[in-house]
């Protein structure tokens, strides 16, 4: 039975999926309680493992293990919750992931990303970015991390969070059967126009990038007010450049309005703490121009610190 549902899951099957969590529902739970005791965080945990299992369910190699793979996912969405990063996969747990996927597997599993982005761009924005940071990027993750690159109490992550995995769920079931967009041409386009902007940069191109991409009116967002114009953000490339400070995209996350682009910050050997490791940039896109950017320092991670750059 666990073997056909899965099979039919990967297949893109949402149905199928729901079944699946159901029948282990029991035992995922008792996984999150036996970790986090009888905590809030259970049922948050619990919604984070079924987004992850919607995302991930291509990569089970054996489809009667998939009881074992879900309560893999809660582990370590537990382990996550407790640390405030990702935790790695054991070496046991590695051996549920295929390494290698078949051309037929390859196009179930971009059908089914697709799928789940095609859906995601029926959120609001705000709910959206949400889930993105929570669950595509790789250093945004955590409640509060999210809550301080959003600029909102934690509570308001809960609730977005919270709101958009019920609405993502609803959002699945409507555009099951409707023709899905490549999401990975739309994060390709994004990369290409993060390291081009960064390029640019480097040839002291920056305000011509600007205005070209950027509306003349972007408002830079994070402090008392926002600072409205090209100026402020063409000094702040300058500055930086000046310094021996360079920065080099490390991953990159997209939607048709909004871009997340995760940059590692390589400062000048002569001067390796000048500026955190990383930033991550959170642009809102009208018709493709940037309106509104907040930039995001996560912590610094220790012995993860980017290299410095050599003069």
């Amino acid at each position: 039975m666990d073997a056909d549902l899965t099979r039919s899951a990967q297949a893109g099957d949402v149905t199928a999926l729901g079944t699946l969590l159901v029948r282990h529902q029991a035992g995922m739970r008792a996984v999150a309680l036996s970790l986090l005791g009888h905590s809030p965080d259970v049922d948050d945990v619990l919604q984070d493992a079924a987004l992850t299992a919607l995302r991930r369910i291509g990569d089970v190699r054996d489809p009667s293990a998939v009881g074992p793979w879900l309560r893999m996912v809660v582990r370590n969405a537990c382990r996550t919750r407790l640390r405030s990063m990702t935790y790695p996969l054991s070496v046991e747990e590695l051996a549920l992931v295929a390494p290698d996927l078949t051309p037929e597997q390859q196009l179930d599993h971009h059908a089914l990303r697709d799928w789940i982005w095609h859906a995601m761009e029926q959120l609001p924005p705000q709910t959206r970015l949400a889930i993105m940071l929570r669950h595509f990027s790789t250093s945004v993750t955590s409640y509060q991390q999210i809550a301080a690159a959003c600029g909102v109490p934690i509570g308001t992550v809960r609730s977005r969070l919270s709101l958009g995995r019920a609405r993502l769920a609803d959002a699945l079931l409507a555009t099951a059967d409707s023709a899905h967009g490549d999401a990975s041409a739309l994060v390709a386009a994004s990369e290409q126009e993060a390291r081009e902007t960064l390029a640019a940069a480097e040839r002291g191109e920056f305000s011509a990038v600007l205005d070209e991409r950027w509306s003349p009116e972007v408002a830079l967002l994070g402090g008392p007010e926002p600072i409205i114009g090209h100026d402020f953000l063409d000094r702040g490339m300058d500055s930086d450049l000046s310094a021996g400070v360079h920065q080099r995209v490390a991953h990159v996350v997209a939607s048709r309005d909004l871009a997340i682009w995760e940059m590692d910050m390589l400062n000048p050997a002569d001067d390796p703490e000048h500026c955190p490791p990383a930033v991550t940039w959170l642009m809102s896109l009208d018709n493709g121009r940037v309106q509104q950017l907040r930039l995001f320092h996560p912590p610094r991670v220790s012995g993860l610190t980017p290299e410095p750059v050599n003069q």
